[in-house]
């Protein structure tokens, strides 16, 4: 062995021939580290402009749901009940169900937020926002659904709705996040996806019995609104110290 260049690979190749291993060319790096200031800034525009907002319950749904369907007229009833109750509501701000939430929301007392995306098939903003906001980071949008919310209300949707309600699930399960209430809208919809957790995940310790317990499943407005005030009647709907130390590191 050669101490000043370490060991000798077997087949004699020497490990800086991989690409990855040549030196840096700054260049290549310049736009991407330009990048971190248009993240900087969508996180210090949600954080500015939604803090005063609570309390506030994130809604998800799909944006493929036309108006008139049963499940936007439900989101609708939801959200309006929700605002009329002093919630702010808070949506992806597109169409399908994210629209009935900003619509009920904003036939109520209380504001209607959305945050909205952009996407390579532009998705346009519904008109029932107190406060729209922009985002172009799935990341940055997301830890904003989470920062300020006192509950999560998910009704039938995707891939998108199942990305959000596995993301809060996550958090919560593993302390990242604050307990807070989460609210499956829809027996008929939720119902196979939730005996699967219990009779697959569960059955294969992948998750915990107590897990199920991180939610609830309704299908009513009363009901989620009911939901939620029965989780917050021995506490706060600010977060404790500790549970702000834990949002401050998500």
């Amino acid at each position: 062995m050669n101490n000043d260049q370490g060991p000798t690979p077997k087949n004699g190749r020497e490990r800086t021939h991989h690409p990855g291993l040549a030196p840096i060319d700054d260049s290549e790096l310049t736009r991407e580290s330009w990048k971190i200031f248009q993240i900087m800034a969508e996180f210090v525009e949600g954080f500015e402009r939604l803090a005063r907002i609570k309390p506030s319950v994130s809604f998800f749904g799909s944006a493929r749901i036309p108006p008139g369907h049963p499940d936007y007229k439900l989101a609708e009833a939801v959200a309006r009940q929700l605002s009329d109750s002093g919630f702010a509501v808070v949506s992806g701000g597109g169409p399908g169900i994210m629209e009935a939430a900003n619509k009920g929301a904003f036939a109520g007392k209380s504001p209607s937020i959305g945050l909205n995306i952009q996407l390579p098939h532009e998705q346009q903003a519904n008109p029932y926002q107190d406060i729209g906001l922009g985002f172009r980071h799935f990341f940055a949008r997301k830890v904003m659904f989470v920062k300020y919310a006192s509950a999560y209300v998910v009704l039938p949707g995707g891939f998108g709705t199942l990305d959000e309600l596995a993301e809060i699930l996550t958090l919560v399960q593993t302390g990242k996040s604050r307990r807070i209430p989460i609210v499956l809208v829809g027996s008929s919809f939720w119902r196979g996806l939730l005996d699967w957790f219990e009779d697959t995940l569960v059955a294969r310790g992948t998750i915990s019995p107590e897990d199920l317990g991180l939610y609830s499943l309704v299908d009513t407005p009363e009901a989620v609104v009911d939901a939620i005030f029965d989780y917050y009647e021995a506490r706060s709907f600010e977060p404790s110290a500790e549970e702000k130390q834990r949002l401050m590191e998500l």
